[in-house]
């Protein structure tokens, strides 16, 4: 049995990752560093790329063409990193040719691509899986279970703010670029995808993309959530706030000391009649902040792993499956109509 470092050669599942811009190099490093994978080709028709790849993992073959990953049969699986209009096409000729796949957010760009995907993978028996990386931060899953546990208690509404100066794309705007991160979120959170959309998008810096758009999204038992996307804004952002009727929760992405903050708010009602203020007065209840103790992972290592013990049992990834990414493109589709419509509310089928 061949050992590559520390890895059994037998044991690996063998990775080719195509497209080496912003996001493919890190999962080469992330399904390099795991022990039960190698990366064993990556592609780019940017050769600068490719040289840059070459020369921190020497021993991983590079092309400029991504079909020879897909023919070469010791891959296991392809992880897809390339703008977001080519995810659909990649991913389904990625399938056809056997391998599992792993693929950048969004799945696609309009539901009925994201079910056909999904119709593929069952038939060829494979794992087709999303990466909505939040949904694999432990400061998110901590979310999770304390809206489960009850002690926030009903959510009225929850907000989120992710913006910075760039990076600009040209391939998708600011909404489909950003805010599949925030929807991934929010469907996580509230176990259900959202009902009905309204937006607003602007184009400041050219007439073809939306630099910045603002949407409002609501969700089974009342929830409301707002979600604030941008390119263009002084301040980098990664920001949500949820707030129930017993407590109020934060997420600050950028906060290393304090990233989740548990406020100890609320609203009480009194009994007493006001002739002034009708049958009740609002009075504002102010307690302590909490900092919990949430234990620090990098969140596309724990994507690696979970993928990884997908393909290795052949099991859906049901956190970031097909269905998972076919609910945040039908509600991006929705959001994306209602700011073609200037504003005006959709429903979600």
């Amino acid at each position: 049995m061949a050992i590559i470092g520390s890895k059994e050669v037998s044991s690996l599942i063998k990775i080719g990752v195509i497209g080496c811009g912003q996001w493919g190099p890190n999962h080469i490093r992330i399904f390099t560093q795991l022990s039960d994978s190698e990366v064993l080709r990556c592609a780019d028709p940017d050769k600068s790329r490719l040289s840059a790849v070459k020369k921190s993992y020497p021993h991983i073959q590079t092309t400029a063409d991504y079909r020879d990953i897909l023919e070469d049969p010791a891959i296991d699986a392809v992880c897809i990193a390339t703008p977001t209009n080519s995810h659909y096409s990649l991913s389904m000729e990625s399938l056809e040719s056997g391998k599992h796949v792993l693929c950048e957010k969004p799945l696609a760009l309009t539901p009925e691509q994201c079910e056909d995907l999904s119709v593929l993978a069952q038939k060829k028996n494979k794992v087709l899986m999303v990466g909505h990386v939040f949904l694999f931060n432990s400061k998110i899953t901590w979310l999770k279970e304390y809206i489960r546990s009850g002690d926030l208690g009903r959510v009225y509404y929850a907000y989120s703010t992710r913006t910075n100066l760039g990076p600009f794309r040209y391939d998708v705007n600011a909404l489909w670029d950003l805010a599949p991160h925030d929807v991934s979120i929010f469907n996580y959170l509230f176990d259900s995808c959202p009902l009905s959309v309204s937006g607003r998008g602007h184009k400041c810096l050219g007439e073809s993309l939306e630099d910045i758009a603002f949407a409002t999204l609501e969700y089974p038992n009342n929830i409301m959530a707002n979600l604030h996307v941008s390119w263009l804004d002084p301040k980098k952002m990664r920001q949500i706030t949820i707030v129930g009727d017993k407590k109020m929760v934060m997420w600050d992405d950028l906060d290393s000391d304090g990233p989740v903050k548990v406020y100890d708010k609320h609203v009480e009602k009194t009994n007493v009649y006001y002739e002034t203020y009708g049958e009740f007065q609002l009075l504002s209840m102010e307690g302590s902040i909490t900092i919990p103790k949430i234990g620090i992972s990098e969140p596309l290592k724990v994507q690696g792993r979970y993928f990884l013990d997908c393909v290795s049992g052949n099991t859906p990834p049901a956190l970031a499956d097909a269905g998972k990414a076919e609910d945040v493109v039908r509600a991006l589709c929705a959001i994306q109509d209602s700011i073609e419509q200037d504003g005006v509310l959709v429903t979600i089928p």
